[in-house]
């Protein structure tokens, strides 16, 4: 928490989950697809009931309560929800799984190399409406040259009015073990 005892808020932790694969189509041509799912690890906050307990502290009515520790936060965080109504008539009739379900950002990617000296990117990112509507596709191009690397990419939403929009990000990069690889005079680790 980053905040007093009086009015916790957890300071976010994530979980990143991906898989990727690579494809070297002959010496100079490799492409290279990416997915992951993220989701991060802190309480959802609870829609409160007008009830309190004995200490005159406000009940969930939907969800757990969020003031725990950050262990239990952590676990709990996968199934505190206080759910999605599946009938407008009928709003204690919630799916907790579903709203879960919400609460997991997913992206794409692919990524092409020319003579691992020159790349292409191409990207999208998911988050759903009701966790923040974060949705854009990213474009990018990198450039490695020695032990040196430079990466540009530029954001696109898919919605107006992203506070991310027209995002341009650059890298520069420096190799540490590529200079081990091209001094012939450096110890090598065995």
């Amino acid at each position: 928490s980053y905040t007093d005892n009086a009015d916790k808020d957890f300071l976010p932790a994530m979980l990143r989950l991906g898989a990727c694969g690579k494809t070297d189509m002959d010496d100079y041509n490799s492409i290279l697809f990416t997915a992951e799912m993220s989701k991060y690890l802190v309480p959802t906050p609870p829609v409160w009931d007008t009830l309190t307990d004995s200490q005159g502290n406000l009940i969930p009515r939907y969800g757990k309560n969020p003031n725990v520790s950050v262990p239990v936060g952590i676990i709990q965080s996968f199934w505190d929800a206080p759910g999605v109504a599946k009938d407008p008539l009928n709003p204690d009739d919630r799916s907790v799984g579903l709203e879960e379900w919400r609460e997991i950002n997913w992206s794409l990617g692919a990524e092409y190399w020319y003579a691992k000296q020159f790349a292409i990117r191409a990207g999208y990112f998911h988050e759903d409406a009701t966790k923040g509507n974060r949705k854009f596709f990213t474009v990018g191009l990198g450039l490695r040259l020695n032990v040196f690397g430079l990466d540009f990419s530029y954001l696109i939403p898919v919605n107006q009015r992203n506070p991310l929009e027209n995002t341009l990000r650059f890298t520069l990069l420096f190799d540490f073990e590529g200079v081990k690889k091209s001094d012939p005079g450096a110890p090598h680790a065995k």
